[in-house]
């Protein structure tokens, strides 16, 4: 391991993600935010008009999906851009002026909507009826229509989209705190020399087989954050905070009906998620205990949480290697499925390795009319071979819906978006194990399929929970506190890792690190997606083409209908306990079978 990180001009091309297949220039991008703005400037000439006629209506949609389409892709290049490097004021600067000119198109055409809202039933059945062309539009307009309670009239829905900008302050000051102000200490590495402890070490430490190691980053790591925890809960009370503007302004009782609502789901799929895997934070327990057997420790830490529990089966694995396991194990999903990521592994859609300022973690993004992009930290790990997996679900999950879908309809909701990158991963892991019979070997694959587990349904409802009540605090009018923050996320933690887990301090202020807490009510939707996915993928290994075409009927579905209907498809149903009760008993299934092996 490098003792420092290479800057950006130091990374291979081949490494990179191509940002020129979007535009070929800076001149090219800017050429299209003129456009953008001259979009906006032609639509608000049809204010007071849009429902007028059926011609103005037609008129009025088809040039906004133009514009949105459009600004779409000028967005996610200057975001592209952005998360390369994060110091580079150049890309920053265009971000900002993306984002504004977003802010600005939003603002000049609010009152679109409210104009369509306010046109009677039988006025637009007569528009359907006289222009074909409508037809396209008519879901479109029926979900502005489910919204109609929680819309405003039009000088106020213009207003609200002049905060866009200014609600942003909070998660956009955190992502520049986060991943270029904060500065890690060296630490001594496996081999006694001297390394930097960063952003996309951090889970690369924790996972040695040292244990001086990780603790000694778990230390120094929270450390940091510790000396800026005050800055950390005003940033996350400024987030907070304007999720409950947002919400009254709309007419919501609360942030998280505010949420879940903009996605067509219910609060009950939220409230139905915690609930069931409270019932079941026993088969997490026993998970903790066995992890504290394997590791032969008289304590277990939270530092202790991601080495493996057999580290002797522990391996590198190169990209290229991850690559072509993925092929194999995706195999299932049919040659059209791989041959397209073939092409995404081939023709850089991916951004591979750290580098200095460089956005932390992973994740795929794109836009319509370009490929999917995917942002990468990739370590060599078993977990990083999973993490490509991952993304590579949700570059293709946005592949097939942009194909099969027009512009409008093409972007499927965040609730199902954990399901696809999901599959993926339960599919890689059920051919490792497929092609695993070596006892330490396949007790490892089963550690990591019930760290994916702990990882992406306990977790991620850990996080849920926190979410949930750091929003009904706030919402009673109490502040949210560095000190009051970090005791509910103690108690939390405390109550989901049970008592053989000993609930470091530093632990308590792992809330300051989690930069999905700026992204309202997310992280709810990995669990829900976990479980859905665990069902699909199981479907398709046992069931073959038939799963198959379901699963790529909703793939290509987009947002042609609501995000629980389009599940249904690939057969399961988040209106009843049975998908997350499903994936708690598999849990408990993995568990036993490797309680057995140990």
């Amino acid at each position: 391991m490098a003792k420092e990180l290479p800057g950006r001009n130091e990374v291979r091309e081949e490494d990179t993600w191509n940002v020129a297949d979007m535009y070929p220039t800076k001149e090219a991008w800017e050429a299209d935010i003129e456009k953008i703005k001259a979009y906006a400037c032609e639509l608000e000439k049809m204010e007071g008009k849009v429902a007028a006629s059926a011609e103005n209506l037609l008129f009025t949609l088809k040039k906004r999906a133009e514009m949105l389409e459009k600004t779409d892709f000028a967005f996610n290049y200057a975001e592209r851009l952005f998360d390369e490097d994060q110091k580079n004021a150049e890309h920053q600067a265009m971000e900002a002026k993306a984002y504004a000119v977003y802010a600005d198109a939003s603002s000049r055409t609010s009152f679109i909507d409210p104009e369509i809202l306010a046109a009677l039933e039988e006025t637009l059945n007569g528009y359907y009826e006289e222009c074909s062309e409508l037809q396209t539009y008519r879901k479109q307009i029926k979900e502005i229509q489910r919204l109609k309670a929680h819309s405003l009239p039009s000088e106020m829905e213009k207003l609200l989209a002049m905060t866009t900008e200014m609600r942003r302050t909070a998660e956009e000051t955190y992502s520049v705190f986060n991943n270029a102000d904060l500065v890690f200490p060296e630490i001594t590495g496996e081999d006694g020399e001297k390394v930097r402890l960063t952003q996309g070490r951090f889970i690369q430490f924790l996972e040695s087989s040292d244990r001086r190691v990780r603790k000694e980053a778990f230390e120094n790591y929270y450390k940091v954050y510790e000396q800026f925890l005050n800055t950390s809960a005003s940033l996350f009370q400024g987030q907070v905070k304007q999720q409950i503007f947002l919400a009254k302004a709309r007419n919501y009782r609360t942030t998280l009906e505010s949420a879940v609502d903009a996605n067509d789901v219910s609060p009950d799929i939220y409230y139905n998620l915690v609930e069931t895997v409270r019932k079941n934070l026993d088969k997490l327990h026993r998970y903790v205990r066995l992890r504290k057997k394997c590791l032969g420790v008289d304590e277990l830490h939270m530092y202790d949480i991601y080495t493996p529990m057999i580290p002797d089966a522990a391996e590198k694995i190169s990209f290229e290697e991850a690559k072509e396991t993925i092929l194999k194990a995706l195999a299932p999903l049919g040659a059209d499925y791989i041959e397209k990521l073939k092409e995404g592994f081939t023709n850089r859609w991916i951004d591979v390795y750290e580098n200095q300022g460089k956005r932390s973690g992973a994740y795929a993004a794109g836009a319509f009319g370009t490929h999917p992009y995917v942002l990468l930290n990739y370590s060599g790990s078993l977990d990083s071979m999973f993490t490509l997996a991952h993304e590579m679900g949700h570059a293709l999950h946005s592949y097939y819906s942009n194909e099969n879908q027009p512009y409008i309809y093409s972007q499927y909701k965040i609730f199902v978006a954990e399901v696809a990158s999901t599959c993926n991963e339960i599919l890689l892991m059920e051919y490792l194990l497929k092609n695993t019979e070596e006892k330490k070997m396949r007790a490892y694959l089963l550690n990591h399929y019930l760290d994916s587990f702990k990882g992406t349904v306990f977790r991620q409802t850990q996080f849920a929970e926190f979410e949930q009540r750091t929003n009904q605090i706030s919402e009673s009018g109490e502040s949210l506190t560095a000190e009051s923050l970090s005791e509910l996320y103690l108690k939390l933690n405390q109550d989901y890792y049970g008592p053989d887990m000993v609930s470091d301090r530093e632990i308590s202020y792992e809330w300051a690190r989690i930069p999905h807490f700026y992204y309202n009510f997310y992280v709810y939707q990995y669990a829900t997606g976990f479980s859905s996915a665990v069902a699909i993928a199981r479907n398709i290994l046992k069931e073959g083409e038939p799963a198959v075409a379901r699963y790529k009927k909703f793939l290509s579905g987009g947002c042609s209908d609501s995000p629980v209907e389009l599940l249904k498809i690939a057969g399961v149903n988040l209106e009843t306990p049975e998908p997350i009760q499903a994936a708690m008993n598999v849990f408990g299934e993995i568990l036993e079978e490797l309680e057995k092996l140990v």
